[in-house]
């Protein structure tokens, strides 16, 4: 699903134009990353959150010279789903069945 099909989606169920749809759409995604980006985790109920992970300094290499490089620790985007959310992921995907996009 792309996000012209989840405001196609909302905009059938709602109603609302999906101009507006749109926009709206923009503007949550537009205050996530500000809020992320200055450090403060994004908290949806039943849905998930939306937090700064930070990644500790490590080592990595340069396989095709051999070097070896520190790479600083650093802070990525992260994701984490509620519990409620998991949970009905998990009961609608049984263990050894195909999803719909292996299907395709």
């Amino acid at each position: 699903m792309r996000k012209v099909d989840i405001v196609s989606k909302i905009s059938d169920v709602t109603g609302v134009p999906k101009t507006d749809v749109l926009i709206t759409l923009e503007a949550f995604f537009k205050e996530v990353k500000n809020q992320v980006k200055s450090g403060e985790s994004v908290y949806v109920r039943g849905f998930g959150s939306f937090i700064p992970k930070l990644r500790k300094q490590k080592i990595g290499r340069i396989i095709t010279r051999g070097e070896s490089i520190v790479i600083p620790e650093h802070y990525i985007p992260a994701f984490k789903p509620a519990k409620i959310f998991m949970d009905q992921v998990k009961k609608s995907h049984k263990p050894g069945e195909e999803s719909k996009e292996e299907n395709k």
